[in-house]
């Protein structure tokens, strides 16, 4: 390289190199149009002692030629040689398995190929240099995005630290002039100034007093006028509930090798699902002393067999299979659609399914719904934050067959265990082992439905209140699917229908239609915030009794819901009465308007009613608030549905303004009116004594209870970054402890009255 540089030095201005030729050479800038794999002109390297000179004379001699030459014929263009596709294979070959041959090397390849030695050197040298010249520009890229995401970033944490404000005054965080270490000197003055008050209070009360930040959490206001004997031990601040979002597993879609797979699995999947619903003894035992059906689990290893080989079952899984059977006033077509669609799903189960949605479409399926497979994500809650949610992914098949010369559908459910490990694990684990339904048309618009609930779920301990009930395979189990959905049709047909007489003022069809359709969103809202679902966290309220009450807030700000900071609270009581009993006594506006502590001293009117199901119990009721006189509080409605079935009832109700209804009578879209629902739900429960005995309270036998589990709601504030006070916590823990005794004590008269009416009856 040195020998060319004095080459071109020597010839002085002889030589003059034009801005075209300087500009279009092949050596460029990598990251914008460098052509890979080109080959590149041959360097002339610096010849033997007296070439330079010989070549000096000859540019001296042949420079009045080549003038001559250019008047009567144009410059020929210097002719490139260019490898062959052979050449350069073989040579492409050599720099795969060693990038830096030595010259014996060389010399075999340019005898092999027919090239120069020096030919081959400088190709190395050129592919060496494309080599580094593609790295460079492919870590370029790489650099540029992750430039370009730290920027990102940081931009959003400048927004994010500009919105922060103080909790407890509602300004910036950090006050202007207020250094870290400074508020890090005083909170070390505050704690120690803390320790010596605490030591004092421990002489006068006897015991030790923590003081450690829990004692009284910073986001709590200290109000010295609530009732000292609340709140003595230490507790933590409710914590604030964000906008539910949805598990982060982007990465959750299934390839085109993956979708094969499960569509095999579907397959196998709807024959077990098909074979559990018509297959009895001996793969369903039926238990003497309770009467249901009991999957015997050897039976169902031994009949299926599982392509993928899922993990063996262990101590820490325990298993739940039920099934059960119903007629349901709703045809077929109606019921796989209203499956396929997460939406539909989710308002269909409004107590069962807290959140649903579509993640992947498989498979569109032939003519309609027959065929599709799709992948989802749902919640499962029990109406309670002391039962945590179960969350899972799945794979849900629908398919049309014959069965036995019958049309049915099959709609199952089954795991993603054994092909897919990409998945966040919930807590605790929840695994859906194929489960769904089979569906038979019947006359008038009947379907008959199989249903078969099987799952593993990791062993948990469970608060005792609710533990019999889970382990039943009461709270998940087939027999409540099928009850929630019996339910649920019979109210879809109500709305649907044209020639059922209401009650009251409701003007038109339309009317009723969006007035139901307003009840379901305070159905549905109410199922919501009282469980534990959408990672809702709920404290313990340690006054209580039975550990049983817990509270949360949570920022609102969306329409549908009065915007603020919501205070929730949740309690669970076991009540010695038939379930019934306790739907009875609340449902009734008139009985439950003697309970002060709901009726705050008002009598409730009702001036609409709509009929929603077979039961009575099952209906709509808007109810007038009649205030006394001489109160200045204003007049409001109160919007109420009832509804029962075999596995629970419910009771909720919601104060609303009466423009707002005028606005839901006038055929306006109700969807924005706010609602803030309060409720009961009512369990039935079986008395679970050890020897098999029958307690006795007021004097007669009982051999069933229930589960009342009630739910308040206030909005605490209409700002929703403002703090809870600790008296605002303490009188909503007094009124539902209240709420409950009053109850319990309304239901211990009712028993007392009916037993006296029996007893008189049968002197006379």
């Amino acid at each position: 390289m040195y020998g060319d540089c004095e080459a071109i030095s020597s010839m002085g201005g002889n030589l003059v190199v034009s801005s075209e030729t300087l500009f279009t050479s092949t050596f460029q800038n990598p990251n914008f149009s460098y052509l890979p794999l080109e080959p590149l002109p041959p360097m002339i390297p610096k010849e033997e002692n007296g070439s330079l000179l010989r070549g000096k004379e000859e540019m001296k001699s042949g420079s009045e030629s080549e003038l001559q030459e250019t008047t009567e014929q144009p410059l020929k263009k210097k002719r490139y040689h260019r490898h062959t596709a052979h050449q350069i294979q073989e040579l492409e070959a050599v720099f795969k398995e060693c990038p830096h041959p030595d010259d014996k090397q060389r010399m075999k390849l340019s005898q092999e190929l027919g090239l120069k030695p020096r030919q081959v050197k400088f190709w190395f040298q050129n592919r060496r240099t494309q080599m580094k010249a593609q790295q460079d520009r492919s870590e370029n890229v790489i650099l540029r995005a992750e430039n370009d995401s730290l920027k990102s970033e940081f931009y959003r944490l400048q927004a994010e630290l500009s919105k922060l404000v103080c909790p407890n005054c509602g300004g910036p965080p950090v006050p202007g002039g207020v250094s870290f270490d400074e508020l890090r000197i005083e909170n070390a003055r505050l704690g120690e100034e803390l320790e010596r008050v605490c030591a004092i209070a421990s002489r006068y009360i006897g015991r030790p007093i923590q003081t450690m930040g829990a004692l009284m959490p910073p986001s709590l206001e200290l109000d010295m006028n609530i009732n000292p004997r609340q709140f003595l031990e230490p507790m933590p601040p409710p914590i604030l509930s964000e906008t539910p979002s949805y598990p982060d597993n982007n990465n959750l879609i299934l390839m085109e090798e993956e979708k094969t797979i499960a569509m095999e699995l579907a397959m196998s999947a709807t024959d077990e699902l098909v074979k559990m619903c018509r297959t009895n003894e001996p793969l369903w035992v039926r238990n003497n002393e309770t009467g249901k059906e009991v999957l015997n689990l050897d039976e169902h290893s031994r009949m299926f067999h599982w392509p993928l080989n899922l993990k063996q079952r262990s101590s820490e899984f325990r298993t739940e299979a039920s099934r059960d059977s119903s007629v349901v006033i709703m045809n077929s077509i109606t019921l796989v659609d209203a499956f396929v669609d997460a939406n539909k799903w989710m308002e269909l189960f409004p107590s069962l399914v807290a959140r649903a949605k579509c993640v992947q479409v498989i498979s569109q399926g032939v003519s309609g719904t027959n065929g599709c497979l799709q992948l989802m994500y749902a919640e499962l809650h029990v109406l309670s934050p002391l039962v945590p949610t179960r969350e899972a992914y799945f794979l849900r098949y629908c398919q049309q067959q014959n069965v036995e010369d019958e049309t049915h559908w099959a709609i199952v459910d089954f795991p993603l265990d054994g092909f897919h490990n990409s998945l966040q694990t919930s807590f605790p684990l929840y695994k859906r082992r194929p489960s769904g339904c089979l569906i038979q048309d019947m006359p008038n618009g009947y379907s008959r439905v199989t249903w078969v609930e099987h799952a593993e779920i990791e062993e948990k301990p469970i608060h005792q209140i609710f533990s019999h009930f889970v382990h039943s395979g009461m709270a998940f189990g087939a027999n409540r699917w099928l009850a929630v959905l019996e339910r649920q049709c019979e109210r879809i047909a109500s709305l649907m229908a044209t020639n059922i007489p209401d009650i009251g003022v409701i003007p038109s069809p339309e009317a009723r239609k969006n007035l139901m359709r307003l009840s379901q969103r305070m159905i549905r809202t109410f199922c919501v915030n009282i469980s534990s679902c959408s990672g809702q966290v709920w404290t313990a309220v340690p006054d209580s009794s039975d550990d049983t009450v817990r509270i949360t807030t949570r920022k609102v700000s969306e329409a549908g819901q009065p915007n603020g900071l919501i205070l929730c609270a949740v309690s669970t009581t076991w009540l010695p009465y038939p379930h019934h009993h306790v739907f009875d006594l609340l449902r009734d506006e008139r009985r439950r308007a003697q309970l002060e502590v709901l009726s705050n001293g008002n009598a409730l009117h009702e001036v609409a009613h709509i009929a929603n199901g077979s039961h009575p119990g099952n209906c709509i009721s808007l109810l007038r608030i009649n205030v006394s006189s001489n109160s200045s509080q204003h007049v409001d409605l109160m919007l109420q549905e009832s509804c029962t079935n075999k596995s629970g009832s419910l009771i909720v109700y919601s104060t609303v303004e009466v423009d707002s209804v005028q606005l839901a009578m006038s055929g306006e879209d109700p969807s924005c009116i706010p609602l803030l629902p309060l409720g009961f739900f009512i369990t039935p429960m079986e008395l679970m004594n050890d020897g098999g005995c029958k307690d006795e309270a007021n004097g007669h036998n009982i051999t069933t209870g229930s589960l009342l589990t009630v739910g308040l709601q206030v909005l605490a504030s209409t700002i929703p970054s403002s703090k809870i006070n600790l008296s605002s916590i303490a009188a909503i823990n007094n009124h539902l402890c209240t709420t409950v005794q009053q109850i319990s004590s309304a239901l211990s008269s009712n028993c007392i009255g009916s037993c006296n009416e029996g007893d008189n009856g049968k002197e006379k």
